[in-house]
């Protein structure tokens, strides 16, 4: 079993008050066991994407860099693998989402680049962020392989097949995500319930748990022009079969431990043969736009 830790919380425009909220998280949930660790989506601030403003690139770090350092320290204090969340600037003018996960040892595992970036109201993502070059690679370490994908991934099947595909034994989705605060109740309810459906439908068809960790609290719209953001919590840990193994509130911090049994999905992939089945030679019509 896999003591996962998964912190949720509301952050603030104080980056440096947001980490150690972070640290003291982190510090807490490896007391309780926890050997592997995941964090939301860009914890280090507030979600800035709500506007295109260039000076908000400075936030950005090169990585290695001063956060790598930072939560390398953590991951070595309390010997967890972490999986983080950063604004990479790989050079002036070229920036990236990134999760970076460390090593137990604080040495970095591995990073995966945020490959779907979106361009919507109030996620205005393209301005800031390249899309990923680093393709869809699990990112091997000491427990286990792990196919960390960001947020809007989540909505693709082909990501997440092609993590499982590629030898990942849970998939892991740092998130950013919430209401337009305009948006009436039934479709906040339809939503929220897509966001779930979607990745638990992922766990079931690539016979794979599912860790899925997203902010809360409310964070106004610089410009004015949308109400701003209500994140929605709900960070969640479904097993291979879809079903629900935690699920934290919508509206507070939280710290969700979490057991995880790896090996269960081995049995599940045994009863629903799904990858046997796979008709590989009549499937090249997925790597066209649309099909006219």
């Amino acid at each position: 079993m896999l003591k996962t830790g998964l912190i949720q919380q509301a952050n603030s425009a104080n980056t440096e008050a947001n980490k150690s909220k972070l640290a003291s998280n982190i510090a807490w949930c490896a007391g309780q066991g926890a050997k592997l660790i995941v964090l939301q989506e860009l914890h280090n601030s507030l979600y800035f994407c709500q506007t295109e403003n260039t000076v908000l690139f400075d936030l950005a770090e090169t990585i290695p860099g001063p956060s790598t350092e930072f939560y390398s320290q953590l991951a070595k204090e309390h010997q967890i693998v972490l999986v983080t969340s950063l604004f990479e600037k790989r050079s002036a003018g070229l920036y990236h989402n990134t999760a970076v996960v460390f090593e137990n040892d604080g040495s970095i595992a591995g990073k995966y680049r945020k490959m779907h970036i979106p361009d919507d109201p109030a996620y205005y993502e393209k301005f800031y962020f390249t899309p990923g070059d680093l393709g869809f690679e699990p990112i091997q370490t000491s427990v286990g392989k792990l196919g960390v994908l960001v947020c809007w991934d989540q909505w693709y099947p082909e990501a997440a097949r092609l993590m499982a595909l590629a030898g990942a034994e849970v998939l892991i989705y740092p998130t950013a995500i919430g209401y337009e605060s305009s948006d009436q109740e039934d479709e906040k309810k339809r939503q929220l319930e897509a966001w779930m459906i979607s990745q638990r439908g992922h766990a079931v068809a690539n016979g794979l748990p599912v860790i899925a960790v997203n902010r809360t609290g409310f964070e106004s719209d610089p410009s004015g022009q949308t109400n701003g953001i209500a994140f929605w919590g709900n960070s969640f840990v479904a097993g291979p079969q879809g079903e629900i193994l935690a699920i934290a509130p919508e509206s507070e911090d939280a710290n969700l431990i979490v057991e995880i049994d790896l090996k269960r999905s081995e049995s599940v992939r045994r009863w629903w043969p799904f990858l046997r089945d796979r008709r590989i030679d009549a499937y090249g019509d997925l790597t066209k736009r649309f099909i006219d």
